[in-house]
């Protein structure tokens, strides 16, 4: 199988906006220097000089400082994906302690405020305008859910806050910066659908199955996923078996979905859902006796242990879904190598599905303020693609990263989630892993599988 090559999709040297020019370290160092020095012999050093300690009685950052860089994080902690994003929110407070450590942003220390997204669009928007609104963030970690992310990113946008995903996958983000409508406010550190649906088309080809049907939750990222998958399953030969089945999010029974998805026995079902609801799904199928011979192909909105225990186990004690197939972005090399080191040392959680992608979008976020010189929205969103992409000193250790920005050295930052490279509509490319439910209910990642297999 083939393997996706690392084509970046536009020449970054034409996504970085003349702004070399101004990037002079140097210059502005000075300057600060100069400015310590006025508050240290006038009365104004209480007013001009509140960067310096930004720390309350427990040590950690005060998030109502005025000059030091306040991020926020939406994670879907309650909910239908709440068990994929319990750990999101650690990984977020991780690479803010972690820059701190280093000497924090722009000379002062980063300030983190935490919202729950609940799964929910309503939710999410509401959370997102205290984060803008009311905390007077500059940048956001999230959401996960595209309806979130959808309903959340138009308040980022009118308040000039930078919202970066990990985890929100809808091809719609993409046609939207085309658009214009985020005005560079957008970004993402995991590929769009555009690219999974490519890789599961290919995984399902490569298992030679012919005859496939699909079930999505209906919302932006399942009918956008569905959509996308079924045109790069027929460019390989592939057939679409019976209509497209679309499933409400908050359907309390979904016994008429599974039988309409599996009713017709095809050689698998290309399932895109979420824990709660699409567990409920697939046991529904198997109590129907739906299931024998049919392979399940998942994705990453169900990538976890908890999901697989939702939907249960047959008599003989083995999962219900067990040999279901699944693609999730993947992540490789001596970054994830040196970030799972860190994770393991300081927080002893479980390195569960999209945390590397959650420390990337903050780490790229606190570099390109310091790129910047500025701790807000327009100096993150100035200087991101900068930072993400050649050329540059490739770096993957964060606190090195920010070192050698502070020196006015351009950087490639290589993510723990791939290369971070990102274009001029926010999105990355990366290759996926290929993960297998074993018949005990556990995952293992068997193989990878890249968009260009599609293709």
């Amino acid at each position: 199988m083939k393997h996706f090559k690392s084509d970046r999709l536009v020449d970054p040297k034409n996504n970085r906006l003349g702004l070399n020019s101004i990037n002079n370290k140097g210059n502005r160092l000075a300057s600060k220097i100069l400015l310590a020095l006025f508050c240290l012999s006038t009365s104004l050093l209480t007013v001009a000089c509140q960067g310096g300690d930004q720390t309350g009685e427990n040590g950690q950052p005060n998030a109502n400082t005025a000059d030091g860089l306040k991020l926020g994080t939406l994670a879907p902690t309650t909910g239908d994906l709440s068990s994929i994003g319990q750990n999101w929110p650690t990984a977020v407070q991780l690479a803010v302690d972690t820059i701190n450590e280093c000497g924090g942003v722009n000379e002062s220390s980063v300030s983190l405020i935490t919202e729950d997204s609940q799964t929910e669009p309503s939710a999410g928007s509401s959370a997102m305008t205290k984060l803008a609104e009311v905390d007077k963030v500059a940048g956001v970690v999230g959401a996960f859910a595209s309806s979130v992310s959808g309903a959340a990113i138009d308040v980022a946008v009118r308040n000039k806050v930078m919202m970066v995903s990990p985890g929100s996958t809808s091809p719609v983000f993409t046609e939207r910066a085309k658009n214009g409508e985020f005005d560079g406010y957008w970004a993402r550190t995991a590929p769009p659908d555009t690219y999974q649906s490519q890789a599961l088309a290919a995984l399902a080809d490569w298992r030679g199955f012919k005859n496939v049907s699909t079930v999505v939750i209906n919302n932006d990222y399942g009918v956008g996923f569905e959509q996308q998958f079924t045109t790069a399953f027929k460019k390989l030969d592939g057939n679409i078996v019976g209509k497209p089945v679309r499933h409400d999010p908050k359907a309390a029974t979904l016994d008429s979905e599974a039988k309409a998805a599996f009713g017709s026995k095809p050689d698998a079902v290309a399932a895109v859902l979420y824990a709660e609801t699409g567990s409920a799904l697939l046991k529904s199928a198997f109590e129907q006796g739906l299931t024998d011979g049919v392979t399940v192909l998942l994705t990453d909105g169900v990538y976890s242990d908890d999901f697989i225990r939702q939907v249960g186990k047959t008599a003989d004690g083995k999962s219900i879904i067990a040999g279901a197939l699944g693609t999730v972005p993947g992540a490789n090399g001596k970054a994830l190598e040196e970030f799972t080191a860190l994770w393991n040392e300081k927080t002893q959680k479980e390195l569960t599905a999209y945390v590397p992608h959650n420390w990337d979008a903050a780490v790229l976020m606190m570099l390109a303020a310091e790129a910047s010189d500025a701790n807000t929205g327009e100096g993150i969103k100035s200087k991101i693609l900068e930072v993400a992409n050649a050329p540059g000193t490739e770096v993957s250790d964060a606190c090195e990263a920010i070192k050698l920005v502070r020196q006015g050295e351009d950087i490639n930052f290589q993510g723990a989630s791939g290369n971070v490279d990102i274009d001029e509509n926010g999105d990355v490319v990366g290759s996926y892993d290929v993960w297998q439910v074993g018949e005990d209910g556990t995952l293992s990642v068997i193989d990878k599988v890249s968009p260009e297999s599609a293709n």
